[in-house]
């Protein structure tokens, strides 16, 4: 512990956002980053708990009281090797990540938390700046081939370790670029895309092998994956997007968020579209009240929009916690991201009913409706419209942000047959599915959700093959359970 009473000297403080009218006209970060100073302030409030909850909140297991302290004592190289030993990618956590490590932060008891994303953040920066992030390829080869079919968070967190551990690695994406979700999902202004092709041409010289425009069970045979490699990892994702099967659905106008937001990251990259779908000059209603609708609000502002409306089934969550939601449990309350805060009218308990349109077949608006939500006569949750409440919300532009329903169930899927559980997802053993040597991770494997357990997904899933492959594995994983394993 750096600094005994830095808790009560120094008070929680977040980097500064760019100004609203002068980050509306970019996607670059919409943060200014902390002095060096501050940083270092803010790892003294690191309290060096007896009992660390923030080891059991965060996904990783990530080692944080003892990274803060390295923080507080200005040792950066050792402060990402501990980092680094249970994150491989510190520096897309450090930004996307929405920290249940500091949800569990003793110190929010009654307290601000301490700045862990942020402080991850600075370490993983610092250390690409001085140079202790380098390439560190494998001394010795294996001799086994690993194909790992995804580029999200999962498959890269897979690929690294399994590529760590001596394997050949190959991984196969389906888009023109690398980095699924952050490459495609994430806006600039959360996650500039420099950040990931510094990662991947890091990952590139350690000897991993990326193949774009790899569509396996599309334009690529998965059979053949399974011929001539001695193992494969599916990691794609739960990229099934969840319809909203009502009247008027088919109307032009009415897209998925995923349809909407790659679109605006090629653009940032450079690329030329043909079939925009633009909020520029309209209406726009975002569906959905999760991080996937911020992006869409954020985006929309950025694309000069009339108005941005964002609406969601459930209540308003209450601005504290309430006597339900203890510490150290997730604080179910009122989020504001920087994106609501750019502009957005945001309305809870609303029902849609119906897409209206014009002659053209074009969007003008959606019917809604208000709820009241509360227990049934069968004594289960539920919700009843409240009468004389149906209105139209005019737009030109709404957009579906209401989650997945797991993988996609056809290509790789269909061609390897590969069981589903009852929730849709890949039904597996210590990561492997139902066909021998096929091994799933991610969101494809646990549902949608966040990249933290992506990433931890993925290092837990190669230490299974490591484990399957070779009858024993030297990979670090945050279930200590893994060590007992052994090749049947």
């Amino acid at each position: 512990m750096g600094q005994t009473d830095g808790f009560m000297k120094f008070n929680r403080e977040m980097p500064q956002s760019r100004d609203k009218k002068e980050r509306l006209k970019d996607y670059q970060e919409v943060y200014t980053p902390l002095p060096k100073e501050k940083v270092h302030q803010q790892s003294a409030r690191c309290m060096d708990c007896g009992v660390p909850f923030c080891h059991n909140g965060c996904p990783l297991g990530n080692n944080i009281p003892d990274f803060n302290d390295a923080v507080y004592q200005g040792k950066w190289e050792e402060a990402i090797k501990i980092l680094s030993s249970t994150n491989n990618f510190p520096e897309f956590t450090g930004r996307i990540c929405p920290a249940p490590c500091e949800a569990s932060c003793v110190l929010s008891i009654n307290n601000k938390p301490v700045t862990i994303e942020y402080i991850e953040k600075t370490i993983a920066e610092v250390a690409f700046e001085k140079g202790y992030i380098k390439a560190n390829p494998p001394k010795t080869r294996t001799g086994k081939k690993v194909a790992v079919v995804g580029s999200g968070p999962a498959g890269l967190a897979a690929a690294a370790q399994l590529n760590k551990a001596g394997h050949e690695v190959t991984v196969f994406e389906r888009n023109d670029r690398i980095g699924g979700l952050l490459r495609y999902g994430i806006p600039d202004f959360k996650l500039e895309k420099h950040v990931v092709d510094r990662r991947v041409k890091l990952m590139e010289k350690e000897g991993v092998v990326f193949k774009t425009n790899a569509h396996i069970g599309v334009n690529t045979s998965a059979k053949k994956l399974t011929d001539d490699f001695d193992a494969v990892l599916v990691s794609g994702g739960a990229s099934a997007p969840r319809d909203l099967p009502i009247p008027g659905r088919n109307l032009k106008g009415v897209h998925f968020a995923m349809e909407f937001l790659p679109q605006q990251n090629k653009r940032v990259a450079g690329d030329k579209l043909s079939d925009n779908i633009l909020a520029t000059g309209k209406n726009i209603l975002v569906i959905g009240g999760g991080d996937t609708g911020s992006d869409c609000v954020g985006t929309s502002n950025r694309h000069g929009a009339k108005s941005v409306t964002q609406i969601e089934l459930l209540v308003k969550p209450p601005v504290t916690r309430t006597a339900e939601n203890p510490w150290p449990l997730w604080p179910m309350v009122l989020m504001t991201s920087s994106s609501h805060e750019e502009g957005c009218e945001r309305q809870w308990s609303i029902l849609t009913k119906e897409f209206t349109g014009d002659a053209e077949g074009n969007l003008t608006g959606l019917k809604v409706v208000e709820i009241k939500w509360g227990l049934n006569a069968a004594g289960k949750m539920g919700f009843e419209e409240i009468p004389g409440t149906e209105r139209v919300l005019p737009c030109e532009l709404a957009l579906l942000a209401i989650g997945f329903v797991g993988a996609e169930k056809t290509g790789l899927v269909q061609e390897l047959e590969l069981e589903l559980d009852e929730r849709g997802n890949l039904k597996t053993e210590n990561f492997m599915t139902t066909r021998e040597g096929v091994f799933a991770a991610g969101d494809m494997r646990r549902g949608q959700s966040l990249v933290v357990w992506a990433i931890s997904e993925g290092r837990e899933a190669a230490r299974a093959i490591d484990m399957w492959l070779m009858g024993e594995s030297h990979l670090e994983t945050k279930d200590e359970s893994f060590v007992h394993l052994e090749r049947d």
